[in-house]
């Protein structure tokens, strides 16, 4: 008997590579897999590395109507010839052309997840419009997944959908995460040291890491004012930024930007492939976002043995747990975040009782084989119900 067809959307092919790592390879053992993304070429590498099939279709980040129509329409007529069993979008814009093509396409499995939600930050028109566009994905849908109790939160107070179309997969993450591959015993201190000469840190320096993209959504601004504070009273401290600037769609200031380029302790490594050895040569995560849907980021620097200052928001508040594992601050507060950044320096006492809790947070779960088998069991609960 013929495997049923699964299509997953995203809009573009990073967030296949990073945010569903290792997913649709899995599930190709149960369904024949198609990933719809753009960016042909990259797409059409990461079906080859996955061993699923591919589909391009012309999807772009920004508000574009016209573009967005065409896109709604090249992806119906694929699902109309390919005529699957399950489509699955994730990110707003694969969202909303996803639904909408599957919508009209009559595929009787129409599920969105939700991993952050962008128009958080937004107002005005923007905001509205945005708003319009949440709601007519979630109409498209038959099911729709927040990917933490936050957002769920979130979508219900905004009456985006009706409750009961809404599910939390496990105990949230789209993902989960490979504690087996993040894991502190993986480096010697031999090589931490060496990379850590590499990066000109110091073999002492308490060393505060931030991964992810360098933008003003991320809290990167009061991340450096907060640091520049810390390391004039703290000397021996670093700041290690990994990630790339975006500086187009939501650039830091220019004052901050220039921060990191001449401040003598803040390194800036740009994007990283593997993110493991930079965790393991660091003390402590600084994550003070705007907005997350459940960050893997956070899970990762758990799963490597690092306490996590992070800010309250869905998420991270659900991952991080106060004085547990690790520290929450308000959002957009550079007292407080100076404050807890000092305190991991400072008390050695509460840093090694975050450090040992870390890892065994994350463990217990987040197990990345372990979402995606609930994730399987709901696919064949909808199948068996359709």
């Amino acid at each position: 008997m013929p495997k049923q067809k699964l299509v997953r959307i995203t809009t573009i092919p990073l967030s296949l590579e990073k945010l569903l790592e290792g997913q649709l390879a899995y599930m190709k053992n149960y369904y024949e897999v198609f990933a719809v993304s753009a960016e042909k070429e990259r797409l059409e590498a990461y079906g080859t590395s996955e061993g699923v099939h591919t589909k391009h279709v012309a999807l772009t980040r920004k508000i574009t109507p016209l573009k967005d129509i065409a896109a709604v329409y090249n992806l119906y007529k694929f699902l109309k010839k390919e005529k699957p069993a399950i489509v699955h979008s994730h990110t707003p814009k694969a969202g909303i052309v996803g639904m909408l093509a599957a919508y009209f396409a009559k595929v009787p499995n129409r599920l969105h997840t939700v991993a952050g939600l962008p128009l958080m930050e937004a107002t005005g028109f923007k905001r509205t419009i945005l708003n319009i566009v949440e709601k007519l994905t979630y109409r498209c849908a038959t099911k729709v997944y927040p990917n933490s109790q936050g957002l769920k939160d979130f979508i219900v107070a905004e009456n985006f959908t009706k409750p009961s179309k809404l599910k939390i997969i496990g105990q949230g993450s789209s993902n989960g995460i490979d504690t087996a591959y993040f894991s502190p015993n993986l480096f010697s201190a031999e090589e931490q040291l060496q990379k850590r000469k590499e990066l000109n840190i110091p073999e002492t320096d308490f060393v505060f890491i931030f991964v992810g993209r360098i933008v003003k959504d991320k809290g990167i601004n009061e991340l450096v004012e907060a640091f520049g504070i810390l390391q004039q009273e703290k000397p021996t401290c670093t700041l290690l930024l990994v990630g790339p600037f975006e500086d187009t769609l939501d650039p830091v200031s220019p004052v901050t930007k220039k921060t990191i380029e001449t401040h003598p302790k803040i390194i800036s490594v740009g994007f990283q492939q593997d993110v493991r050895l930079f965790f393991a040569v660091s003390n402590a995560l600084v994550f003070p976002s705007y907005r997350e849907g459940f960050p893997n980021v956070v899970m990762q620097a758990g799963a490597m043995g690092l306490p996590a200052i992070v800010s309250n928001i869905n998420g991270c508040n659900e991952i991080i747990t106060q004085n547990e594992n690790g520290l929450i601050i308000p959002v957009k507060d550079v007292a407080s975040l100076t404050k807890s950044m000092q305190q991991l320096v400072s008390d050695t006492e509460l840093f090694n009782t975050l450090k040992k809790n870390a890892r065994s947070t994350i463990t217990s779960r987040y197990e990345r084989k372990k979402i995606w088998e609930l994730l399987r069991e709901e696919y064949q609960s909808l199948l068996h119900n359709t």
